[in-house]
């Protein structure tokens, strides 16, 4: 459904630090930054990336918006998180974990990036 999801960064070269890390725990290879300084990640199932504002205003996290990244495996998960609090993000929400419903089990842990945004990793637990 969707193609990519662009979101603001006050500091390019610390985000890209922050997300190398990141999501490097689920595969997914370095940024690039392009000529107008904006970093790329770029996957078969779509593109990630960071810009300054162009309207030259600071960039802000969106209030009740989550970012998911798909994990493989929750050990993916697990390492996804401990990258992103050794490269300044701030653990929120519950610890990582399983949250149960009723048609399927989710493994989620939760990180707020140097900006505010909040982030999530999500493996799908098969039930039984």
């Amino acid at each position: 459904m969707f193609s990519h999801v662009m979101i603001g960064v006050n500091d390019i070269e610390a985000s890209k630090k922050f997300y190398d890390a990141t999501l490097g725990a689920l595969g997914i290879a370095p940024g690039h930054i392009d000529a107008k300084g904006r970093c790329f990640y770029m996957t078969p199932s779509g593109i990630f990336a960071l810009t300054k504002p162009i309207n030259g205003e600071p960039a802000s996290h969106g209030n009740g918006t989550t970012i998911g990244f798909a994990a493989q495996t929750p050990e993916l998960a697990d390492a996804w998180h401990a990258a992103g609090v050794a490269n300044g993000g701030t653990a929120c929400e519950d610890a990582p974990g399983v949250r149960s419903g009723p048609a399927f089990d989710l493994y989620l842990a939760y990180l707020r990036d140097l900006d505010g945004n909040k982030l999530c990793a999500l493996h799908r637990v098969a039930k039984d």
